[in-house]
């Protein structure tokens, strides 16, 4: 197997485009025994004659011809590549783990426009319940984390809030009929704990690992969930607390890394979060 030099592919373009050897070598600035050696070389490398030469002329063979083809998408590729690696654009992959309220948010906006800035870095996305999310980034399975986390603060904090299909109405002696995700969940432990310190019986109707799962078993009438007030999928209906189930606080939206102090298109990227919400 032979490798083609791009110098010597280059000298031959220039001689076929040029019509003899003399024109290549002022063209090239080199001696016209150099580029009469490098022609030489391309042939013995291929074993082909690639030009038909006389005292007149210098003419290309049916196998020159089929060089400059190849010689011209070899050099082509050659400089692309070039180019490509010269860039000083930020590359590299950064595996972002998100809750799925977020993704069917804000996020892909965010994504969108941090594309659009760095478009050389590639993207894992993993959509999880927020605790699994939380172990995950532990475990040094994902660089970057953005998803709720009860307490603390972090970019956004956000009312929970129940709700259920529009028109629903909770019998009041009855235990509360619950649509959750399994656990661990923040938004289910969240739901069990205020509905018991305030002595109201409950019981887990529908348990789902996914949002649409939820919405569609909460617009059947089946219970009522918990979400962020600011991620309450289309279809539901807020429930006014005071008249019904006792409050439910707040959740913060958090960003964690999985290193103190990222680097590189991880950081890029935490960045580019952030901002969207200042």
């Amino acid at each position: 197997m032979f490798v083609l030099d791009p110098v010597l592919l280059k000298t031959f373009l220039t001689v076929a485009e040029a019509g003899g050897f003399s024109e290549a070598a002022r063209r090239l600035g080199l001696g016209q025994s150099t580029v009469s050696q490098h022609v030489r070389r391309l042939e013995s490398a291929v074993g082909r004659t690639l030009f038909a030469r006389d005292t007149h002329s210098v003419q290309l063979t049916g196998d020159g011809e089929a060089m400059t083809g190849f010689a011209r998408n070899l050099l082509d590729q050659q400089e692309a590549a070039l180019r490509y690696f010269s860039r000083p654009e930020l590359r590299g992959k950064v595996r972002l783990g998100a809750s799925e309220d977020l993704v069917l948010g804000a996020l892909p906006e965010i994504l969108r426009l941090f594309r659009e800035q760095h478009p050389l870095v590639d993207l894992e996305l993993t959509v999880e319940l927020s605790a699994v999310l939380d172990e995950q980034l532990e475990a040094g399975k994902l660089d970057l984390v953005f998803n709720k986390a009860l307490g603390g603060t972090g970019l956004l904090t956000d009312p929970l809030t129940w709700v259920a299909a529009p028109r629903w109405t909770l019998p009041p002696d009855e235990p509360v009929p619950l649509v959750v995700y399994p656990e661990p969940s923040h938004t289910r432990s969240r739901a069990l704990s205020v509905l018991q310190a305030a002595g109201r019986q409950w019981r887990v109707a529908c348990v789902c690992d996914r949002l649409n799962g939820l919405r569609a078993a909460v617009l059947a009438g089946l219970g009522v969930a918990v979400f962020a007030e600011s991620v309450v999928p289309d279809g539901l209906a807020r429930i006014a607390e005071h008249d019904l189930l006792p409050p439910l606080g707040t959740v913060t939206f958090d960003l964690r890394s999985r290193r103190p102090d990222p680097t590189g298109p991880v950081a890029a990227l935490a960045e580019a979060v952030r901002n969207s919400y200042c």
